[in-house]
């Protein structure tokens, strides 16, 4: 079993770490936040006092953190404290130029998540990872504590632009699916009817048949518990926007994906900012 430090025992990163515990992992962990720490406490998460404390003599460094600024602002403080064959994980979602800057000299993964806090709980995440094959195989076995699929993406950067691409095409979807629904209201056909059409045929897809954003058809959805996230729309802005600045660099074109970034500002400025992703469809029937 490994020694790991675990920065950021957040909503996704608690979870995380707990079931990283339950293998047998000796987890080290750490939050700037009182209530994360108290949490992380209560779940039985042995706590450091700082990050690089946390860090210091772990084979594994993993972080789990909002935004690109704070894993930048991370690493710089836990370098230095990390032992020189340790493997760094970020399974943050952040800019590409990030973590390829992260991974220069440095054992480093990047390793953003893919199923939301329901995964995390369940340990059922998809791992996309960049970073050279054996540091990939070194940390296949925490991986895999944590979720169920991993996927080696290619070298750094890549598994942050596996994320990028996978949730700029879950916005794009799960639009379409709430602009079905609301269309489907106004013509008279109930949710089942629609569902079990869609469901069944060229209309199926992940935001119709695992998280669907209307109550009844999929009893685990978000819908079911009035939108309280999930995955949070403020999030899905943060993930957009970093799609747009990639695509910006990239010289790629991407109207649709644009177009779903400003929707999503436009649910969070009307007061979405907290509800998951698939709340959407409320302001998509106001028009």
């Amino acid at each position: 079993m490994a020694r790991i430090g675990f920065i950021g025992l957040g909503n996704m990163g608690l979870p995380m770490a707990r079931n990283l515990a339950r293998q047998g992992h000796e987890v080290l962990g750490f939050d700037i936040s009182p209530a994360a720490r108290a949490a992380a406490a209560a779940a039985g998460i042995p706590l450091a006092a700082s990050a690089p404390e946390a860090a210091s003599g772990a084979g594994f460094v993993l972080t789990m953190l909002p935004a690109g600024e704070h894993v930048r602002a991370a690493w710089a403080e836990l370098d230095a404290a990390c032992a020189p064959d340790a493997v760094r994980l970020d399974c943050s979602t952040v800019d590409v130029q990030t973590a390829r800057a992260l991974a220069e000299g440095r054992r480093m993964l990047d390793a953003p998540v893919s199923g939301g806090t329901m995964g995390a709980e369940n340990a059922t995440l998809t791992f996309m990872v960049g970073g050279a094959a054996k540091d990939v195989a070194a940390a296949r076995p925490i991986l895999e504590a944590m979720g169920r699929t991993i996927v080696h993406c290619g070298g750094p950067g890549t598994g942050q632009a596996a994320k990028l691409c996978n949730n700029m095409l879950l916005a794009i979807s799960m639009i379409g699916t709430c602009e079905a629904f609301a269309l489907a209201e106004k013509l008279g056909l109930s949710h089942e009817a629609l569902f079990e059409v869609a469901s069944r045929s060229s209309g199926q897809c992940w935001s119709l048949t695992t998280y669907c954003p209307v109550p009844g058809p999929v009893p685990g959805s978000p819908a079911n518990r009035g939108y309280a996230p999930g995955f949070a729309a403020a999030l899905m802005v943060k993930d957009l926007g970093l799609s747009q600045q990639a695509a910006a660099a990239a010289g790629a074109h991407t109207p649709l994906g644009a177009a779903a970034l400003g929707l999503y500002e436009r649910f969070v400025a009307e007061g979405g900012a907290g509800r998951d992703f698939s709340g959407i469809i409320e302001m998509l029937r106001r028009g």
